[in-house]
Formats: C-alpha cells, structure tokens, sequence
C-alpha cells in the first residue's frame, strides 16, 4: 500500500484502484473490479489546481496569459509521464494480459493517467497539503523550466498576433540608428503597423532592438501587461 519513498496510503482499496488500468479491470469484470478512470478524472483537477497555485504564488510578475502558458507546458501527458518514470510507477500497475505483453508499463498514455489517477487517490486518502508536499517537489522542476522559457519572450510573435486578430496588417521594423564601435554597436529600431510608428527599441544586436520596439508598441497600443 505504499509508492515506496513517496506515500504511505491509509486505505488499501484507494492505493489498488489507483493502480487498476482498464484493461485489468475488464479481464476481471465477473469479479465487479473498477478502473482508476473515476480517480484519473478528479486527479486532473488536484493537479491543475497545486500547479496553478504555486505558479501564481512564485511567479506574481508574469501576467495571466503567461501562467497559463506555463501550467499548460506542465500539466500535461508528457509532463506526467515523466514524473511517473522517474517514480517506476508502471511497477506498480494492475494491467490485462494484452497491456502487459504489449510494453503498457511504459506506455506514455496509460503512465500518464496512472499519474493522475494516484494524485487523485492521495487527496482522498489525506488532503490537498499533503498532495503537494508528495507531489510539488516532483514537478517544481518542469514548472522553472517551462517559466525560464516564457520569461524569454518573444514580443515580435506577441505583436503580429495582436494586429491579426483585427485583419491583415503591415507590420515593419526599421533600424534608425546606430552607435558605437564595430565590436560594441548599440542598436535602434522602430516599428510601424501599417504605417503608423508604434514602438520604439534599443539592443545590442538588431534582433534584440526589434524585440525591444515590438515591446515598446504592445505596451503603448495594445494593454499588454509585460
């Protein structure tokens, strides 16, 4: 009854329905065994909600397009199996004979639900403190992860998606200076939505300067909180 170094469980019936695929279940009809797709459903949303809280907590900077883009990256199958690999939850797994012979234990999709499932189970076998103790320090790293690259954000994209979603536009940087030595040029550069200057930007290089101009324009003409 017990993810060995992860959770102890108190009720055994939680601990094997956690662990009983479909596929084991439907073998075992005549003997009325239930899956762990009930448990897979509310373990979903255990996770979506630990995920979201520590994101909002530990990210307090970023806007909510960004925590949105960053629990998505996490709460997902490949994320989750992940976790369940580094955890050999296959080992565990009540699986048919087809599954079995068939590699199931490594399977992304059947880990993966198995994942939610005991997540699930957890929370019904403690509460929700408890779900994160167990299961935060499993995750926390793919959710740094997943905000270093949204930190690096890529405005130009940002920009040209705000401006399409009123119809085609032209959108055109253009560089209006530059200083500096050959070694250590400094860049500036402007950006016009169909020739309407909008935004203005300085880097080091000319990609970083229309980063900075495509910023400069979501800032001033389209409410993005950067």
């Amino acid at each position: 009854m017990e993810l060995k170094g992860i959770y102890k469980f108190k009720d055994k019936n939680l601990y094997d329905l956690a662990r009983t695929h479909t596929s084991y279940a439907n073998e075992k009809r005549s003997g009325r065994t239930d899956s762990n797709q009930r448990l897979e459903f509310l373990g979903d949303s255990v996770l979506s909600i630990i995920v979201s809280e520590f994101i909002y907590k530990n990210y307090s900077h970023m806007p909510e397009g960004s925590l949105t883009k960053i629990r998505a990256e996490v709460v997902c199958e490949r994320s989750l199996y992940e976790i369940a690999k580094s955890i050999n939850l296959g080992s565990y797994l009540l699986l048919g004979k087809g599954e079995e012979k068939g590699g199931g234990r490594k399977r992304v999709s059947i880990l993966a639900d198995a994942m939610e499932a005991f997540l699930g189970a957890i929370y019904l076998d403690s509460d929700l403190d408890t779900v994160k103790k167990v299961f935060m320090p499993l995750i926390t790293d793919q959710i740094v992860a997943a905000a270093g690259k949204e930190g690096k954000k890529d405005y130009k994209t940002t920009l040209q998606e705000h401006v399409q979603q009123n119809g085609s536009a032209e959108i055109i940087y253009k560089t209006v200076n530059e200083s500096g030595p050959d070694h250590d040029k400094t860049y500036e550069v402007t950006v016009s939505v169909n020739g309407q200057e909008q935004g203005s930007g300085v880097g080091k290089t000319k990609k970083d300067a229309e980063q900075m101009a495509a910023k400069d324009a979501l800032l001033n003409y389209y409410d993005e909180a950067l």
